[in-house]
């Protein structure tokens, strides 16, 4: 979005915003329209979070109306104009704007998408640009829309799976900590006037909260330091992250649904692009990387290579390894039959379903066993604090 000051053809001074993609830009479409410019230049950004943030669901949503516009004759830039005033996320208006400044400047669309590829991944430029050679744009966009939709729902369910039991061991901890550090403390002023041994499990709780006293700037920040290396490891080292991806493919239960996660995000993207006409081995890249686990875009990468050769893609699944029978032989069935994209979104439908379905079974085993341990870890912590008071009263 750029801000300017120029002049009109009476001469008057006048000031506007526009967006575009470059001031050169801003200045001839300011002087077709009879002003010359002045001034031209970016607007700048609040100190405050202003103007929103871009998320995958304001791509999915944006997809969804521009494929209903399209579908309904309304014109591409006209599209985005309706589209872009209307938007209530300040930054999601400035990109379609800014998208359609490029497009109304004679740019084909991929073109105009691709120039922002932290919102428009390579996938979404490659249906986007079979599409406008196939004539079918408003097709493509629908499916994108589907595409987006869906694996969207499937980020969410997986990082509820992830968020729960995480959620409540930090509380957990936090709340240990504070008993430890400030509650306990008090208790053991009060024992040291008793005169008499404490029980094992008092002192074992004293000598515990006297380290967290003493060190509780070293445990916490411990802490959080194996979480930021763990995360920066997984970053910067691909063995390191491929060996973290395969750890949490073993886990139990959440492996469980991590792996179907991974195989429902094979089979939608695989079928979306399948089904928009771009070549096997070509879709592949992208489906690599649409799975979120290294393990599997590795298995996938070297099944591109097979394909390649002229391997069936069926084969190439079962000689992975990591992909169920069922889904082979649906595969196999889907390039018998000429109908493999129809066929990978009933595998993606079913391990979605399998997805859901496993994430509400791990939530309603966690419950009772979370209790379990907070139960166990506070009340613990409170016995031991009493015991040397019951005692007492039995002397008494």
């Amino acid at each position: 979005m750029f801000v300017w000051e120029g002049t009109d053809r009476q001469g008057r001074r006048v000031k506007g915003e526009m967006s575009g993609s470059s001031e050169a830009l801003i200045k001839a479409n300011l002087r077709r329209q009879g002003i010359n410019p002045l001034k031209v230049k970016k607007k700048p950004k609040p100190l405050f979070g202003g103007g929103g943030k871009v998320t995958p669901k304001d791509i999915a949503v944006f997809s969804r109306q521009l494929a209903t516009m399209m579908s309904s004759g309304v014109p591409l830039v006209q599209s985005f104009e309706i589209l872009g005033r209307g938007h209530e996320n300040k930054a999601m208006q400035e990109l379609i704007m800014a998208i359609k400044s490029d497009v109304e400047a004679g740019g084909s669309l991929h073109e105009a998408l691709a120039k922002h590829p932290t919102h428009f991944d390579e996938l979404f430029v490659n249906l986007v640009t079979a599409g406008e050679a196939s004539g079918i744009l408003e097709t493509i966009l629908d499916k994108l829309a589907t595409y987006l939709e869906k694996t969207e729902a499937l980020k969410s369910k997986i990082k509820s799976a992830l968020f729960y039991p995480t959620a409540v061991i930090v509380v957990a901890f936090v709340i240990t900590a504070i008993l430890l550090i400030f509650v306990i403390p008090q208790f053991q002023e009060l024992f040291e006037g008793f005169g008499a041994d404490l029980p094992a499990l008092t002192v074992m709780v004293i000598h515990l909260s006297e380290i967290f006293q003493e060190y509780w700037y070293l445990i916490f920040g411990s802490l959080i330091g194996v979480v930021v290396l763990v995360m920066q490891a997984k970053k910067r080292s691909l063995r390191f992250a491929h060996f973290l991806d395969r750890m949490m493919l073993k886990l139990p239960v959440l492996g469980d649904i991590l792996e179907k996660s991974a195989i429902a995000r094979f089979a939608r993207t695989l079928s979306t692009m399948f089904a928009a006409g771009t070549p096997l081995v070509e879709a592949m890249t992208s489906v690599a990387g649409a799975c979120g686990n290294i393990v599997f875009y590795d298995a996938v990468m070297r099944m591109r290579d097979d394909v390649a050769t002229g391997t069936q893609l069926n084969v190439t699944l079962r000689n992975s390894g990591l992909f169920p029978n069922m889904v082979v032989q649906m595969v196999a069935i889907g390039e018998e039959s000429g109908a493999l994209d129809s066929m990978l979104a009933k595998v993606a439908d079913w391990y979605e379903q399998e997805v859901d379905d496993a994430v509400e079974a791990l939530t309603s085993l966690l419950e009772p066993i979370i209790m379990a341990v907070l139960g166990v870890l506070i009340g613990g912590l409170v016995i031991a604090m009493y015991l040397p008071i019951f005692k007492m009263g039995q002397v008494v």
